[in-house]
């Protein structure tokens, strides 16, 4: 399986769901970080992550 950045978002949603069921206090920290990566992936200021 090759990993774009098509794929980024999924597994970051899939990682931050199962640290928040984990850790509910994480909550505010993950969803920021998701979504400051995922905006920055999305403005294509990332493109180091096209494997």
């Amino acid at each position: 399986m090759v990993i774009t950045t098509a794929h980024i978002s999924p597994l970051l949603s899939l990682l931050a769901g199962a640290l928040i069921l984990i850790m509910p206090r994480l909550l505010n920290f993950i969803v920021a970080l998701f979504l400051i990566i995922n905006g920055l992936i999305g403005l294509g200021l990332l493109r180091w992550l096209h494997l």
